[in-house]
């Protein structure tokens, strides 16, 4: 079979996008070509360079494509990305849909704009992805033609993310695997974690990752004189990661919004229990008291008050913890769903030569 070529259009450092093209190097034995955006997105100037270089981006990606002759683009994000892979013409191309929407923030001006991109993007795309329900409910309300969705998640490395948990089931050491932005909400966690201290519970708390919020969060882990039980492990590598959720008997996670989580897989994985905001993206995967727990958004009380009730159930959390390893394994292994994946991409490309 003739060596297939993708170009990738998306920011090639983020572990969604390593997985997803390490799937297609492992298990459809493609070459990928990666292009991303160089200007960074940190100040109001480098936005507005950022936005010039996207303006000339699809002629860029189209020399790219004429030079290298890929036969197929794929893309994330379809406000951005995904618009830009519909713009360059290559069939088949394959977009993906990273949050609930991709319209984000919500109250944003662009937003209509961004609606316009996505539409075109939508319309333009032979296939796209919705890694999880919540996705797939989007896209049906944006009208999208249903027979182009593959819904299913990328998955996880369950050889990697093993289930060898060695967390002491005495003792509440949680852990956190979100970037230090606003929107996940690690304050509303570090002044639970802070109740908790006040009523005498010891805990551990490990804080994985990076991002503008980390000088502030450790200047409140002083104010709530935590400083002694949280680590702050800043960006580690996601080979580095399993030994830490292993180490973790509790996983929480507050965003405002969300889409598929991977992280949210990866502890379920490696059996830390789930304490997760309420939102659409988690209760695809989440039932309450069930196999994990949902916290209203910025409810710091009720978070502290679920964290205690967890783990003075220790018989509920164990059956979640077992229950939720046979769910990852049943559908969300990296090996299957690549696989698949990967299939349908030749699949297109064999349908368009």
């Amino acid at each position: 079979m003739k060596k297939r070529k993708i170009l990738f259009l998306g920011e090639s450092y983020r572990a969604d996008a390593i997985t997803w093209t390490n799937g297609l190097k492992e298990f459809g034995d493609f070459e990928i070509i990666s292009w991303e955006l160089q200007t960074p997105n940190n100040s109001l100037l480098s936005r507005i360079l950022r936005t010039l270089e996207f303006s000339f981006a699809p002629f860029t990606i189209r020399k790219i494509i004429r030079q290298q002759k890929p036969d197929m683009i794929i893309a994330e994000r379809t406000t951005s990305y995904g618009f830009l892979a519909a713009l360059s013409g290559l069939k088949p191309s394959a977009i993906a849909q990273q949050g609930k929407t991709d319209l984000w923030p919500e109250n944003s001006i662009s937003i209509p704009f961004k609606k316009i991109l996505q539409n075109y993007a939508f319309k333009k795309a032979t296939l796209i992805h919705a890694w999880g329900p919540i996705m797939a409910a989007h896209m049906e309300n944006s009208r999208v033609d249903m027979t182009k969705v593959l819904v299913l998640p990328k998955g996880i490395d369950l050889d990697l993310f093993e289930n060898k948990n060695t967390a002491n089931s005495d003792k509440i050491s949680a852990i956190v695997t979100r970037s230090l932005l606003p929107e996940y909400r690690h304050e509303v966690i570090l002044k639970a974690f802070g109740v908790l201290h006040q009523k005498g519970i010891d805990f551990s708390l490990t804080i994985v990752g990076s991002g503008k919020q980390l000088p502030f969060l450790k200047e409140l882990i002083k104010e709530l004189n935590i400083e002694d039980k949280v680590i702050f492990t800043e960006r580690i590598s996601n080979t580095a990661l399993p030994k830490l959720l292993q180490e973790s008997n509790f996983y929480i996670s507050m965003p405002v919004t969300e889409g598929v989580s991977a992280s949210l897989f990866e502890a379920m994985a490696c059996g830390c229990y789930p304490i997760v905001s309420d939102i659409p993206g988690n209760q695809s995967w989440i039932h309450h008291r069930e196999n994990g727990q949902l916290i209203t958004v910025d409810d710091i009380e009720m978070l502290a008050n679920e964290i205690l009730w967890a783990f003075e159930n220790e018989a509920i959390r164990n059956e979640a913890i077992t229950n939720n390893r046979k769910f990852i394994e049943k559908h969300v292994d990296y090996r299957i769903n690549m696989k698949i994946i990967a299939h349908k991409y030749h699949e297109l490309i064999n349908n368009t030569i």
